[in-house]
């Protein structure tokens, strides 16, 4: 896939989790992926000032951006362990530009009948097929004057390569102290699955969890007083290498990173070890679209009182709803996430040996902490989120 399109979704997943809540208090999920491409499309039907507003939450040219769209979506098809569908839904007698039409990437295309319970059941199978059942229901809102929904999918399924252990007991320090709380613990033989970087809210300890396919999960920890956003920032910054990070092997001793601790320490074998000690989450969120127009390119296109999209249809149209469920699961085997997306235009206006010297790093996950699931060779971010509260025993 482009770079300058892998960098404007990046840059889409970045100002989106600088408008995640300050305080942090919630669980989170979300996928820029799979919003770009669909406001994408809806750029190339734009005119006026709406169409100045979708090219800048792009982050290109709205000449581009039908192109654009259909070459990642291509290109997110061939990446292992991903599904990825797009679909289109026109109430009927809509006319559509065809123009317009014959650039949508291939996908499910249907008719919007306007009975309610009719077109959500389809709209729900649709979301849950294309997700494996992830997601069970289309996050559009219906209305009388609906008039399109185009939507998106994105289901990622991840086996971890060293797989993790599981074991139960408390928590030894932060927000989650004294909880009875699953954790998951692994070794592996190299210090540089972790990294560190120095950002705006200061210092962020990265470690990669890699899969079995083409994506890995990467996990982001920063100091106590760090605010969910500038983590995330600075995490995304620098696992998709926007900004530099120092790795493992080149750390000094000491704790040179958030819930990080390098030393030197007597051992059977040279071989460096990281231990990584973590928590369990299964997150489910829900997002409305146009709570952030501005930042989605939606300002001007949710007017009703002008129509908006002359290249999409010669019929009035403004943005009526616009919406995205994600979830995401971090289990010992391996890792789950999905989105669907959807916009809906309306009517407008492991023998021992002699004892040696040896490195050793541990990595201790025991507060919240952001996460970010990128493709191992385009650096895209496919999902992202924030994860406030840990698995318990009892789940």
């Amino acid at each position: 896939m482009r770079n300058s399109t892998v960098r404007a979704v990046n840059r889409l997943t970045k100002r989106w989790a600088a408008a995640q809540p300050p305080a942090g208090g919630t669980d989170t999920a979300f996928t820029a992926a799979g919003v770009w491409p669909l406001l994408a499309l809806l750029a190339d039907g734009s005119g006026g000032p709406a169409r100045a507003e979708l090219a800048e939450a792009l982050g290109i040219l709205a000449d581009a951006a039908a192109g654009a769209a259909r070459e990642l979506l291509a290109a997110l098809a061939d990446v292992r362990g991903l599904q990825t569908a797009t679909g289109l839904w026109a109430k009927a007698g809509l006319p559509l530009e065809e123009d317009w039409s014959a650039k949508l990437p291939a996908g499910a295309r249907g008719t919007l009948t306007g009975e309610e319970d009719t077109d959500r059941k389809a709209l729900d199978a649709w979301a849950s097929d294309r997700t494996g059942g992830l997601i069970e229901r289309m996050p559009v809102a219906l209305r009388e004057d609906t008039r399109l929904v185009l939507a998106s999918a994105l289901a990622l399924r991840l086996t971890w390569a060293e797989p993790f252990r599981e074991m139960a007991g408390p928590a030894p320090e932060g927000p989650w102290a004294g909880r009875i709380l699953r954790w998951l613990i692994r070794t592996t033989a190299s210090l540089d699955g972790v990294r560190v970087a120095r950002g705006p809210a200061g210092p962020v300890t990265a470690v990669e969890v890699t899969g079995t396919g083409d994506v890995d999960v990467h996990l982001l920890l920063g100091e106590p007083e760090a605010l969910p956003a500038g983590v995330l920032d600075t995490g995304i910054a620098a696992v998709t290498g926007a900004v530099p990070s120092v790795s493992g092997s080149a750390l000094p001793e000491g704790n040179p990173g958030p819930g990080l601790a390098v030393s030197t320490v007597e051992a059977h074998s040279p071989r460096p070890l990281l231990l990584l000690t973590t928590v369990p989450f299964s997150l489910l969120a829900e997002h409305d679209l146009l709570d952030h127009a501005p930042l989605f390119g939606l300002e001007t296109a949710s007017d009703a009182d002008f129509g908006h999209f002359p290249g999409i249809s010669s019929e009035p149209l403004a943005i009526g709803s616009a919406r995205q469920s994600a979830m995401a699961r971090f289990h010992a085997a391996g890792f789950e996430a999905a989105a669907v997306t959807a916009i809906a235009p309306r009517a407008a206006g492991a023998a021992p040996r002699e004892r040696c010297r040896a490195r050793r790093a541990e990595v201790h996950f025991h507060r919240p902490f952001g996460f970010v699931a990128v493709h191992r060779t385009s650096r895209l971010v496919l999902a992202a989120g924030w994860v406030n509260e840990p698995g318990t025993v009892s789940e």
